[in-house]
């Protein structure tokens, strides 16, 4: 059975530079290509859990304009609802991402109307929030937007899930208190929990006990290349990722998660299965260049795993 998933979240034109390094201040440097696509953290997890079959909702906004209204078509066309996609007189959303050549990226968004999605819009999908699954949230919308989903979700026993990105040291409590599961990377992680970023195995129980102590019980750790790492119902671990030739480092982190809530089940029983399939949608996703459109379905990913299980043997 399908999950059905709600994803509270940004839609993003994304304008992307491909440059040897990043200039240093008051610097000028080539840019030797330039794209133009879809993105935004919540539109690219939304489409990550549609292509590996959930059955998604999309609550957020866009402008009244040009790539406002083909947003709303293309997530149409992936089988994503967009019933609650709001239109508002701001700009739809933009981040540019200057890429390297190593496949790391650096992103610098102008919100637009993401800004203005509020707590009434959310609350007009209420009946969808509390017949769902799962929700999800990142941090580039307004918190009265979140706040206002995982409320509903939590009054009706949804399994709500934060990304807490872009970077924040401190999050409204309001949000902390209704989370269910975090999943932020190293860095987003140190931030909350006001020490340094780490990836080694050996100092990461001490990071997510500061986490536990901030009000966060289930967290989960993207740590890059160095894997992921877990503490969820009283158990921990580290489990690796898959290997591969990094081109594009956009959406890993979005389809991961969008995997994720794609598959999870709502007492997370299953957590380092959805975790192992997770890595290896996002590996997928690095190793092409875009954000949704490097975003794999659940046919690339079920080949890969059954590769990976028949190098094992």
């Amino acid at each position: 059975m399908k999950n059905k998933v709600v994803v509270i979240g940004s839609l993003n034109i994304d304008t992307i530079q491909m440059i040897d390094r990043l200039p240093n201040q008051g610097e000028t440097i080539t840019v030797n290509n330039q794209a133009s696509t879809f993105g935004g953290k919540g539109a690219n997890q939304a489409v990550a859990a549609a292509r590996q079959g959930a059955d998604v909702t999309m609550i957020g906004a866009v402008g009244d304009d040009d790539r406002g209204h083909a947003f709303k078509q293309l997530l149409s066309d992936e089988g994503i609802s967009t019933d609650y996609i709001f239109t508002k007189s701001q700009f739809t959303g933009s981040a540019t991402i200057m890429l390297e050549p190593d496949g790391h990226n650096t992103i610098m968004v102008y919100g637009g109307a993401n800004m203005n999605l509020t707590s009434a819009d959310v609350e007009k999908a209420r009946n969808i929030i509390a017949n769902a699954d799962v929700i999800v949230a990142q941090l580039e919308v307004p918190t009265e937007a979140i706040v206002a989903g995982f409320n509903i979700a939590k009054e009706n026993g949804v399994l709500t899930i934060l990304n807490p990105a872009p970077i924040t040291s401190n999050l409204d409590a309001n949000i902390i208190s209704s989370t269910d599961l975090i999943i932020p990377n190293e860095t987003e992680a140190a931030a909350l929990a006001h020490t340094e970023p780490t990836t080694k195995q050996s100092s990461l129980a001490s990071l997510t006990s500061k986490l536990n102590k901030v009000g966060f019980s289930n967290i989960v750790v993207t740590l890059g290349s160095d894997g992921v790492y877990y503490q969820v119902n009283e158990s921990a671990d580290i489990l690796p990722i898959f290997k591969v030739n990094a081109v594009d480092t956009t959406a890993a982190g979005d389809t991961f998660i969008g995997t994720f809530s794609a598959n999870i089940d709502e007492n997370l029983s299953n957590l380092p299965s959805v975790i192992r399939r997770s890595c290896l949608a996002s590996s997928i996703a690095v190793s092409r260049s875009g954000a949704i459109a490097s975003i794999p379905n659940k046919k690339d990913v079920e080949a890969g795993l059954l590769a990976n299980a028949a190098m094992m043997e």
